[in-house]
């Protein structure tokens, strides 16, 4: 645990130092007698725990906390005066010593200090882990779709494909100006592709939403989808419910 003490006086601070070193899990990174030099030191040191005296001239215990940046380190307040106690723990500080301290309080608060620590780090381990989780469930969708062309393989960015059309054992992939013959099923092609940019409009229609213009009324209740390119596309009625509830569309 690398540790700070601020104090702007020198016995105090002798008398902090010389119980960390009986100490073997302990760094004293340095000892400041001011709150200017305690706010320069937290930044360019990073301790983890510091043990702050309350009145200091100019900047006092407080106005240290004040001007810390995130992340913090764990705070004990040292005073010689109980008053203080209350404005310590509003302030988040991890304990507070009232001078003069017995050695065992003293302890007693590293103690406590260096359990928090153990909490904090296993939290961050915890979370880097549920972090690591959520992206490993989150499905990867395609970003590209391949596409063989006699001896010549060329990928269509997802984006471009305006709609996906059933045929057979193939679908057939409508991108910019041209359209091309994949050996894949619709329903395969559908599970590797973003389904908030792609939707089923019909068993044997996909399209991409970025290039949809309109929905337009038919008879009968029938619906057609009307690309930006002006492609006019049948919609199911089992479809259009899906997407009612999806786009709010109708």
């Amino acid at each position: 645990m690398n540790i700070l003490i601020v104090d702007d006086e020198s016995l105090a601070r002798k008398r902090i130092r010389s119980l960390l070193k009986q100490e073997e899990q302990v760094h004293i990174l340095a000892e400041c007698a001011t709150g200017q030099q305690a706010i320069d030191a937290i930044a360019k040191l990073q301790p983890d725990l510091v043990f702050l005296d309350v009145q200091m001239p100019q900047l006092d215990g407080f106005d240290v906390i004040k001007r810390l940046k995130s992340p913090a380190p764990l705070i004990v307040f040292v005073t010689a005066y109980d008053q203080y106690a209350l404005q310590a723990f509003d302030a988040h500080a991890l304990d507070y010593l009232l001078k003069p301290f017995e050695d065992d309080r003293f302890y007693q608060t590293l103690q406590r200090a260096t359990q928090q620590l153990q909490l904090q780090q296993q939290d961050e381990i915890e979370k880097r882990l549920q972090t690591l989780l959520q992206q490993h469930k989150q499905p990867r969708y395609l970003k590209h779709v391949a596409v063989k062309s006699q001896d010549r393989t060329f990928m269509i960015p997802v984006e471009n494909i305006q709609w996906i059309e059933s045929a057979a054992n193939y679908v057939r992939v409508y991108h910019d100006e041209s359209h091309h013959l994949i050996r894949e099923t619709l329903g395969g092609l559908e599970e590797k592709l973003d389904p908030e940019n792609f939707i089923r409009i019909h068993r044997s229609t996909l399209i991409n939403l970025n290039h949809l213009k309109e929905f337009q009324p038919m008879f009968k209740g029938e619906y057609v989808a009307i690309l930006k390119n002006g492609q006019r596309l049948k919609m199911s009625r089992s479809c259009r419910e899906k997407l009612r509830k999806k786009l709010d569309y109708f």
